[in-house]
């Protein structure tokens, strides 16, 4: 194949694939263990600095948050994160220092809220580089790729943009047609967080509504970390097996935690805290206010539970609930069909 063109961004998260499938049947283990673990002992056991984190859900909803405050409590550094839906998780992990470089597709936005002041504050200063870009969607076939255990995808996306000249992917003539086609290296995340609704002991876990780059990010992660907002029975799980998004064996730990996505939404259970992210948002605009923000709600206390106590405990989490039951009612109720 002759390369024609290549992008000029850093190339994260690749692995020989060869050498990712060795690594895969050394680490990971198909028994039906339990994997049960608090926060704070899956982000000690599984994250090590210098690594390349993944997030999944989407922007503000369906987000691990209870283990982005912990990773910041236990203050790693030297992180790189894959900025695909990465929004209100990003924007944290790089306000607190512990992000330093990015592959961004959309990262320093908080959507219809506005602009992330503490990332866009990190880059400039020098403190984050964005060491490339990349689209949705072709952030989404790096993913594909690592789980399909091949180098790279081809595409017809990205060529002809700036977006490829600082990406990572090459342009190739096409072996069968001679034409030009774009491939996307595969990518294999070192750890990746993902926040579902329930989830047996053993890391079988169901997503309720769009999985978005989810199913394809699971199986691409070399170390894979379930948060729940439940854990129950393996019995339950099998009466449904269609339901099961990811299954256990792609899984390293599974971490109960109720409202684990707060202060952004899961789909079903409960909506945004507008005024917390407000809070952060107005906060985040200067260093003095980012560190009051993590002094309190991160520092100050000693895990989630006691955080979301200082953000309004049960009332506010059934404030919240009640809202998102409202929006559902009043928009597409038979969404959660099975």
């Amino acid at each position: 194949m002759q390369l024609i063109e290549e992008g000029e961004g850093e190339l994260v998260g690749w692995h020989d694939p060869d050498e990712h499938r060795r690594w895969v049947a050394e680490n990971k283990s198909r028994e039906l263990k339990d994997k049960r673990m608090s926060p704070e002992k899956a982000v000690k056991k599984f994250v090590e600095n210098g690594d390349l984190l993944a997030s999944g859900g989407f922007g503000h909803i369906r987000v691990s948050m209870a283990l982005i405050y912990e990773i910041v409590r236990q203050n790693f550094k030297d992180l790189t994160m894959a900025g695909k839906t990465a929004v209100h998780d990003s924007d944290i992990l790089i306000g607190a220092g512990c992000v330093n470089k990015v592959e961004v597709a959309y990262t320093f936005g908080h959507e219809l809220r506005g602009l992330s002041p503490a990332s866009r504050r990190a880059v400039e200063s020098g403190k984050c580089e964005v060491v490339a870009e990349i689209s949705n969607a072709a952030y989404q076939w790096r993913f594909l790729a690592g789980a399909m255990g091949v180098p790279f995808v081809p595409s017809r996306v990205l060529m002809g943009t700036d977006t490829f000249k600082y990406s990572s992917a090459k342009v190739m003539e096409d072996p069968f047609s001679g034409k030009s086609v774009c491939l996307l290296p595969s990518c294999n995340p070192d750890v990746v967080f993902i926040h579902v609704p329930r989830c047996d002991k053993y890391g079988n876990a169901q997503i309720d509504g769009i999985a978005v780059e989810d199913i394809q990010l699971g199986r691409a992660a070399r170390r894979l970390i379930i948060t729940t907002e439940e854990i129950i029975q393996d019995d339950v799980i099998r009466e449904k097996p269609w339901r099961t998004s990811i299954p256990f064996y792609h899984v390293d730990a599974v971490v109960e935690v109720p409202y684990g996505s707060h202060p952004c939404e899961m789909p079903y259970l409960y909506f945004f805290d507008e005024e917390h992210i407000a809070e952060w948002l107005k906060k985040s605009k200067t260093e003095e206010g980012t560190r009051e923000y993590f002094d309190k709600y991160v520092f100050g206390v000693d895990n989630f539970q006691e955080y979301l106590e200082l953000v309004g405990g049960k009332e506010n989490m059934e404030r919240l609930a009640e809202i998102e039951n409202y929006k559902r009612k009043m928009t597409a109720p038979w969404l959660r069909g099975d």
